[in-house]
This record gives structure tokens, C-alpha cells and sequence, in this order.
């Protein structure tokens, strides 16, 4: 499909103000629109805006696609590696993720057909990296929307002191996540994340002033003398090691989900400053939240780390957290079917239009993607280990490769090349290899951690199972 050339050459140099009508005044405000799109169409008043998203929801947005599963596992991953090992690994994916991040915004400017990550590889290597990037991608947001459906069960089973059938809770969050799920446009959404986002940073702001005022932590022995058995560095195997950092890379693996928060902006010239504040905040937040929870539990520290301080600290953590974890489990959905979505309808006029073919399209979508992920959450109901899953073979694969690979697309035939073009070859080349080794190993790593898990007496939750989650330590 065609561009007007005024709308593709401001898109080119992110101006879009100068092509739009009636474009938000401030930050995640809702407006009709009157413009041509290279992803959506034409967007106007006759179906949803999807060129709404002001740099500030866009921010939140970013940060929501980060901050709620993988926050959970950051003190386990802490114990696993100890303490500066921890600090020191959680620094370097953040620098990488940052980056990868960054790459997405001047790539979207440059290439505005671009919506997600298989059209950048159909861009780089051919159908071939298309269907690569599309079944990663895919599966990635899927297995996520299973770990959020997790982790709404767990906070349920919290709250009720295992007052139904975890199974019936997954289904619950299930339920509750393709409802919202369904909402069509990200600026609509935008609230939620608003919502969402505070939810899960005071639940675990609580739980670390929890953690420091509290005797000793839930799982650590009541009697007797007790002092915290935090390390500055633990000797753990390579199985442990790889899984450890798979979840902190879960922690950042947000970054496949900027492409379709950028495709939704009003004015992607702003992209940078969202996607820093995203990681600015997110860093700080990890930062604080595994060292305090870690120096004060321990080994002792649950997984997830919401209930470590008491029976009574789990309930008020998971009270606060929990729409935390609902938005974050329905954006996974939504993401996800927008994917599907605009691949099965772009260049048609159902895309942007309230048409019955949009509908049902849409719908299916929201709901294949709702049963595909409950499965998932039911049948691989350990937390910490389907976390550390997620993060190794699909939060690698989709968060740093195919960064590295679009800055070459974009840089490698420049014509000057100084030391600064040199040191960010290197670097690029760096993301790559990186990204690859971490898949690999940490892939085997949450394999083997699974298995020990099941063989393990007492190892957990079956597959679909009604046995109380919430208690893993």
C-alpha cells in the first residue's frame, strides 16, 4: 500500500504533526484522526483511532511490557549468583536491552512499513527471517501470557489461602485477560498501564520495606537464631547460573513490544525519550527491589518474591500486585492478537474499520491466543521455572539478535567510517553473539531446571493441577 509522499517523508523524519488532523494535545489523549498510515491504512472516524499514543502512555506502556512477571524473580536470581554478580548482570542486560530498545525507534523512522519484528526480517534476509521472527515472536508473547495467568493464579490462591482449585483460578485470569484483551487500540488501553504499573511497583516497594523491618523471612526457621545468609558472590552450577540471568533477562525482554507501541504513537519523533524513561525507571526498580529483598531474606527468599515477609505481608503484596498482574497478562494477549491481526488484514479495509470481518477477525484472535496461553500456564505450572523458560529461548532471541542485525542493515554501507562507526560494529556484533550464547545455555539451563523440578520430592504443581501454588520457595 501506498503513502501519501507528505505523510511518508514527515514519517521518515518522525514529523507527523505536520500530516495529521486533530492529533492528541497531551500525553495519552484520545482523539479522531483523519490519515493515511503504512501499517493501519486509513485511519478516521469511521472505525478505532490507532494513532493515539502520546510519549508519556507510551513510556508506560513500554514499562508495563517489562515490569510485572519477570520483577518477581529478580531476588531468586540474586540468590542463585549472589549479590554483585546479581548487580552486575542485571547492569549489563539492562545496557543491551537499553540499546536494543533505542534501535527500535530510528529503524521504525527510517522504514514506517515496519510494525513488528518479521517485517524487519523480511526487510533484512527474506521470507525465511520473516516466519522466523513472526513463529518467535508469537510464541514469546504467548508464553509470556501464559506466565502472566500464572502468576494471577498464584496471587489468587494468596488471597483466598488456597481457596479454590488453581486450576479454576488460571481459568479465572484467562477469562479476565481476553475480556480486556479485546479492547482494540493501545491508547485505550494506556490507562491500564497507568494502573498496572503502579500497582506492581508499590506491591514490591512494600515488600522491600517488609522485607527490611521484618524479624526473619516466612520460609526461614521460627526459632532460634537467625541471621540473613546473603553472599557477595554464590558458586552456583551452569545449569543455575543460565537460568538465573534467563530471568533477568525476562526482566528487560519487553523490548519485542516497542515496535507496536512505536506503530501506535502520534508522534514516534518522541520514542526516545519514552523508551528511556521506560528503562531509566524499570533499572532503578529491579536494582532496589533485588538487593534489599536478597540482603534481607536471603536463601530464604520465595519465588515469587512477594511472599517472603509473612503470611500476613504475602496477602497485602499480592492485594496490590494483582491488577499488576492482570494488565500485564491481557497487554500480552493484546499484543499478540494486534500481531495476528494486522498480518491477516493489512491492505484491506477491515483493518481500520468497525466491519463485521474485523470484528471476528479480531475476536478470534484475542481468544485463540487466551486458550493457547491458559494451556501453557496449566500445564507448566512452576513459576520460577517457566520465567527463566521464557527469558532464555524466546526473551534472547527477540530483545537482542535482531537488533544488532537492523543496525547493520541501516549502518554497514555508510561511506564514513571512523572509530566511532568501529567501536559500534563491535558492539552490534557483540548483541548478537551475546544473545545467542544466553539462548542457548540458558535454554538447557531452565530445561534441566524444569525436570529437577517434577523429579524433585514435593517438586511442585502438577499440569493442571488444583494443588496450592503460592507457597514455592
Amino acid at each position: 500500500m501506498e503513502m501519501n509522499p507528505k505523510v511518508n517523508d514527515a514519517a521518515e523524519h518522525g514529523d507527523l504533526e505536520q500530516t495529521m488532523t486533530g492529533a492528541p494535545s497531551q500525553p495519552g489523549d484520545v482523539q479522531n484522526v483523519q490519515m493515511s498510515d503504512d501499517v493501519f491504512g486509513e485511519v478516521g472516524e469511521d472505525g478505532p483511532n490507532y494513532r493515539n499514543v502520546g510519549w508519556i502512555a507510551a513510556a508506560v506502556l513500554m514499562l508495563k511490557s517489562q515490569i510485572g512477571i519477570g520483577v518477581l524473580s529478580i531476588p531468586t536470581a540474586f540468590d542463585v549468583l549472589g549479590m554483585i554478580p546479581g548487580i552486575i548482570c542485571l547492569l549489563f542486560i539492562a545496557s543491551v536491552a537499553t540499546w536494543s530498545g533505542f534501535i527500535v525507534g530510528p529503524f521504525k523512522l527510517r522504514h514506517p512499513s515496519v510494525y513488528g519484528l518479521d517485517d524487519a526480517g523480511m526487510m533484512i534476509a527474506g521470507p525465511i527471517a520473516r516466519e522466523m521472527m513472526a513463529g518467535g515472536f508469537t510464541l514469546y508473547w504467548i508464553f509470556l501470557s501464559g506466565s502472566g495467568m500464572l502468576g494471577v493464579s498464584i496471587g489468587l490462591n494468596a488471597l483466598s489461602t488456597h481457596g479454590a482449585c488453581t486450576a479454576i483460578f488460571v481459568a479465572v485470569a484467562a477469562a479476565i485477560g481476553f475480556i480486556f484483551a479485546s479492547v482494540r487500540t493501545l491508547g485505550r488501553l494506556s490507562w491500564l498501564a497507568w494502573v498496572g504499573t503502579a500497582c506492581v511497583l508499590v506491591s514490591v516497594f512494600v515488600l522491600t520495606v517488609a522485607a527490611g523491618v521484618q524479624e526473619r523471612p516466612a520460609a526461614a526457621p521460627q526459632t532460634g537464631p537467625w541471621e540473613s545468609n546473603w553472599k557477595i558472590a554464590a558458586n552456583p552450577t551452569f545449569e543455575e547460573a543460565m537460568a538465573a540471568v534467563s530471568s533477568l533477562v525476562l526482566a528487560y525482554a519487553g523490548v519485542p513490544a516497542f515496535f507496536a507501541v512505536a506503530s501506535e504513537m502520534a508522534d514516534p519523533k518522541l520514542y526516545t525519550r519514552s523508551v528511556l524513561s521506560c528503562q531509566l525507571v524499570a533499572t532503578v526498580t529491579y536494582s532496589i527491589i533485588g538487593i534489599v529483598v536478597y540482603y534481607y531474606c536471603g536463601s530464604f527468599v520465595a519465588s515469587p518474591a512477594l511472599g517472603s515477609a509473612g503470611v500476613l505481608m504475602k496477602k497485602v503484596c499480592y492485594g496490590l500486585v494483582l491488577p499488576g498482574l492482570i494488565v500485564s497478562t491481557l497487554l500480552y494477549i493484546h499484543l499478540t492478537a494486534k500481531y495476528f491481526m494486522v498480518r491477516i488484514l493489512r491492505g484491506s479495509k477491515h483493518l481500520a474499520a468497525n466491519t463485521w470481518q474485523h470484528w471476528t477477525t479480531w475476536l478470534c484472535c484475542t481468544g485463540g491466543i487466551t486458550i493457547i496461553a491458559y494451556c501453557i500456564a496449566s500445564g507448566i505450572p512452576v513459576f520460577e521455572s517457566l520465567v527463566s523458560l521464557v527469558g532464555a529461548l524466546f526473551g534472547t532471541f527477540m530483545t537482542f539478535q535482531p537488533m544488532g542485525a537492523m543496525w547493520f542493515y541501516d549502518n554497514w554501507n555508510k561511506v564514513e567510517r571512523d572509530w566511532k562507526w568501529k567501536l559500534r560494529v563491535c558492539w552490534a556484533a557483540f548483541v548478537i553473539v551475546i544473545g545467542t550464547f544466553l539462548m542457548i545455555g540458558g535454554t538447557y539451563g531452565s530445561v534441566v531446571g524444569i525436570i529437577d523440578s517434577y523429579s524433585a520430592e514435593g517438586g511442585g504443581s502438577g499440569a493442571w493441577s488444583c494443588a496450592d501454588n503460592s507457597n514455592s520457595v
